[in-house]
């Protein structure tokens, strides 16, 4: 129902749109920056060959490694300790005003001539926000009863999120910031497109590489079965 009444939205206002706004024919049409698919990668490859593009796309790739685990296990870990999925999911929900006015509030901070300042004064509480959630995993079972989990637990969960979500857009908002600062105007969107792909990739490809080392780092012991070994996925549901 959700998919639908959004989607029967998109598609009313996408066709309103098509039907009603009208180009200003008065404005003389702007150069293309590229003429086809083969003259904008040749670009790219021309951007990303400058030197300072190179370490920048080199540091925005590997920038994100310390928060991989933290932002893509802890959710799960959270799941096979006990809590249920719908309280998790209940819990984002007070997170979307705050992800909607962190942006606005960010903002003036990274519209000067130095807005990553903002990005490197968030990583170290980002990190230690990383630590934050290894204790709340660590605590789940400690505080778990038959009803199920406190509720000054779920609100310490809601303050950890709230902080992250804090952390996490100081810094989005600020490499994006500075990604719009130093793209050349001429060829705008080509110059972007790149630094913002290249930066999503930094925080995705952690992220995945996390999920596949959760199972091979996971110490499992047998319980009841004396000499046997569960190290292996196999083995572990033997």
């Amino acid at each position: 129902d959700f998919l639908f009444f959004w989607g029967a939205v998109f598609l009313i206002t996408t066709t309103l749109v098509a039907f009603l706004k009208k180009e200003n024919q008065e404005l003389i049409p702007a150069k293309e920056e590229t003429k086809g698919i083969t003259d904008t990668y040749r670009l790219l490859f021309s951007i990303i060959k400058m030197p300072a593009v190179l370490t920048f796309c080199v540091l925005i790739l590997t920038s994100k490694v310390g928060f991989s685990a933290a932002d893509a296990v802890t959710g799960l870990k959270l799941v096979e300790e006990g809590v249920p999925k719908e309280h998790l999911a209940l819990l984002a929900v007070p997170m979307v005003p705050l992800q909607i006015i962190l942006p606005l509030v960010i903002s003036k901070y990274t519209a000067g001539p130095q807005p990553l300042n903002t990005f490197y004064k968030a990583m170290p509480y980002r990190l230690l926000l990383g630590l934050e959630f290894a204790f709340l995993v660590w605590w789940a079972p400690k505080v778990k009863h038959e009803g199920g989990f406190p509720v000054y637990y779920y609100a310490v969960v809601v303050l950890s999120y709230a902080l992250h979500q804090i952390t996490l857009y100081s810094m989005y908002v600020a490499i994006m910031a500075f990604n719009a600062k130093v793209s050349d105007p001429l060829i705008g969107g080509t110059y972007m497109t790149l630094l913002n792909t290249v930066s999503n990739l930094g925080g995705n490809w952690p992220s995945t590489v996390a999920l596949w080392l959760v199972d091979p780092l996971t110490v499992k012991e047998c319980a009841g079965a004396q000499g046997h070994s569960c190290a292996t996925a196999a083995t572990a549901e033997v």
